[in-house]
């Protein structure tokens, strides 16, 4: 027995209450971030079913007490699921991921290359068959016609959303 009357081996034994209650609470920080997302994406996401009905119906509560007991609940189906796929999810959306970092440099690259050079829009369109071929070539005439004005690249980030949107509905 040490100083205070405890075993050494018994404070060994698992992680502390602070550290129990860190972990409760960064689990509750991603159910609210769950909450804060649109339903329709909620429901995309690869969630227990369970879960997904509490973020829905914490999405509907709109007294605060309710949606503080409603967190709860969701901190603690939480902490009953493997939490780390959700959170990787998160990051995804975020774009905090390594993954979505490499799409947003690949469609920065492809924007770069239609802008530089018109056989790009041949590649992009084999790449991606279901672009809109003349809305992609006036975007390009635009964005090289803001440039050479100086004027602000309002058209340039119109190609960077449209190249955005097609690679997305390509991938889903």
């Amino acid at each position: 027995m040490d100083a205070k009357g405890i075993e050494p081996e018994a404070s060994s034994l698992g992680p502390s209450k602070s550290q129990r209650k860190r972990e409760s609470t960064a689990l509750q920080d991603i159910g609210a971030e769950l909450v804060k997302l649109p339903a329709e994406r909620v429901r995309g996401l690869d969630l227990p079913e369970s879960l997904r009905a509490a973020v829905l119906e914490a999405q509907r509560i709109r007294s605060h007490g309710a949606l503080r007991r409603q967190m709860q609940f969701i901190g603690k189906l939480m902490r009953s699921i493997e939490a780390e796929p959700i959170t990787e999810q998160l990051a995804v959306l975020r774009g905090d991921s390594d993954q979505a970092k490499a799409r947003f440099h690949a469609l920065e690259h492809w924007r770069e290359r239609l802008l530089a050079d018109d056989a790009a829009v041949t590649e992009w369109q084999d790449a991606y068959p279901g672009s809109d071929v003349q809305q992609l070539r006036q975007l390009i005439r635009n964005a090289r016609r803001e440039a050479a004005e100086q004027k602000p690249p309002r058209a340039y980030r119109a190609l960077f959303r449209l190249l955005s949107e097609t690679a997305n509905a390509a991938s889903d």
